[in-house]
């Protein structure tokens, strides 16, 4: 008997319904429904809430390998959820470039260290793409930190693609553009999460 078919046999016995039993352990009705019919199972948290309300051991619901195919489940959510941290943080750290001195402003003959927002003497184009760039970063640390426990959203599918892209457009940007110090921190931070896509393969 798979844990589908206990979970809607304990239910069923209970004289509950999906949405009802839903309600009692806080997830939809869809989750229930995904469960009772095989299509994935619950995370830990929700397997020991169903366990303590029927009043069995997880033991009973799940068969051994149903129990390892859970926990590898649930290794994989938690390893997901450190990733989109990381990469959320780093994709943050890119705002230090708008107030930390990491561009050349190049005034009569001296050059000084600025940060972007105080950055002049530059083609206006020039400050545009910094700007987008860094701005684009930013706001997608800060979407990737919010949306960790969402799951349809079209950018939620495409954060990692898109923190990417901005990461490898920025460092030749910087780099032609003669800002160095700008190009070794966007190059720091685009190392750090190719070493957390090579660990994840």
């Amino acid at each position: 008997m798979t844990f589908g078919e206990k979970l809607k046999k304990l239910r069923t016995e209970a004289q509950l319904t999906q949405d009802e039993l839903a309600e009692k352990l806080y997830v939809s009705r869809t989750a229930v429904s995904k469960w009772e019919s095989d299509r994935g199972y619950p995370n830990i948290e929700s397997l020991k809430a169903i366990a303590v309300f029927f009043s069995v051991t997880v033991d009973e619901l799940l068969s051994p390998c149903e129990a390892l195919t859970i926990a590898e489940e649930d290794h994989n959510r938690k390893e997901k959820r450190f990733r989109d941290l990381i990469y959320g943080l780093l994709d943050l750290f890119t705002a230090m470039l708008l107030f930390l001195p990491f561009f050349a402003r190049k005034s009569e003959e001296i050059i000084q260290s600025v940060s972007l927002i105080a950055l002049d003497g530059v083609q206006p184009y020039l400050k545009i793409t910094y700007l987008v760039i860094v701005i684009g970063l930013t706001a997608t640390g800060v979407l990737t930190l919010v949306s960790q426990n969402c799951q349809g959203a079209i950018f939620v599918k495409s954060k990692k693609a898109i923190s990417l892209t901005l990461g490898i457009l920025a460092v030749p940007v910087f780099t032609i553009s003669s800002q160095p110090y700008a190009a070794v921190f966007a190059f720091a931070l685009l190392a750090i999460k190719a070493l957390l896509l090579i660990k994840r393969s």
